[in-house]
């Protein structure tokens, strides 16, 4: 079932669960994420970068709405940063169910102006809309990109930016960052401005750069409030990790036979994030 990122998210806050928002670059990432929420019998939210989205192209979406159509499980299909408003009105055009505009970097009246006017045309077209407020981090190895200093999210001014913008959901910063943490980088979260956000403020929280972040962090990110949380390069990772160990061991050129065991690779990430999101046998909430 195919729903809105608001909808999806109103039966996560209430039930105190997160939704992982996978990244998906191809059809058989869109394989990997769909089918495993389908065995898991959890909710899942299929996120497209502006970059993906200009390598699958828009007839992709066609493919992707099917797919979340006649599925048993609710999906949203959802625009990961967007960065201005070609952006934004291309994946409403193309079917997207929810959008984000990624205005963190500008000065703040700048960042509520252009997200409201993103809330006013994709609520006009019933598509919901994500804000950030403060800045993600980056590694250097992933293409959402971030910031080399982050700026975190003031609770009190979260409650104004959502006050003022209208938006469904709203991306915090915390101390994540995009990417895969280098071998001498150990991430911390800053729970204590979670706690102070989710106080301020009534609408669901989204996590961004959850990948390569200690378990224990997450559950507990979970439990204080946040209802989404975006996972890409650790499920690529996987997948990835195994392409190459095939492609380096043998003279197999068929995608059919290279793809599946990258495919169950990138699963097995799927359902640990799953698991630490509580969302496992949560899609029986949505009937």
């Amino acid at each position: 079932m195919l729903l809105t990122m608001k909808e999806l998210l109103e039966t996560a806050q209430k039930n105190k669960f997160a939704v992982g928002a996978f990244n998906v670059a191809d059809s058989t990432f869109l394989r990997a994420v769909v089918e495993e929420a389908e065995r898991a019998k959890a909710p899942a939210i299929i996120a497209i970068h502006p970059t993906e989205l200009e390598f699958v192209t828009d007839e992709f979406i066609s493919y992707a709405k099917h797919r979340a159509y006649v599925s048993n499980v609710p999906l949203v299909i959802h625009l990961d940063h967007g960065g201005n408003m070609n952006e934004i009105v291309r994946a409403i055009k193309c079917g997207f169910t929810s959008v984000m505009i990624d205005g963190s970097t500008l000065p703040y009246e700048e960042n509520v102006s252009i997200t409201k006017k993103v809330v006013e045309i994709a609520h006009a077209a019933g598509v919901s809309v994500e804000g950030e407020l403060g800045t993600i981090g980056q590694t250097g190895n992933s293409v959402e990109g971030g910031v080399s200093e982050i700026t975190y999210t003031d609770p009190e001014q979260a409650k104004d930016f959502v006050t003022r913008t209208g938006v469904d959901t709203l991306a915090v910063a915390i101390g994540t960052a995009h990417g895969i943490y280098p071998k001498d980088v150990k991430p911390e979260l800053q729970l204590d401005i979670l706690k102070k956000i989710r106080e301020a403020t009534d609408i669901p929280l989204v996590l961004h750069g959850g990948s390569a972040n200690p378990d224990s962090e997450i559950a507990e990110s979970v439990r204080l409030g946040v209802s989404k949380i975006n996972i890409s390069s650790d499920m690529k990772f996987a997948y990835f990790k195994k392409a190459r160990e095939i492609l380096s061991t043998t003279e197999l050129w068929d995608p059919n036979v290279i793809y599946p065991e990258c495919i169950t690779e990138a699963q097995k990430v799927i359902n640990h994030k799953m698991k630490l999101f509580s969302s496992i046998g949560k899609a029986e909430l949505y009937r």
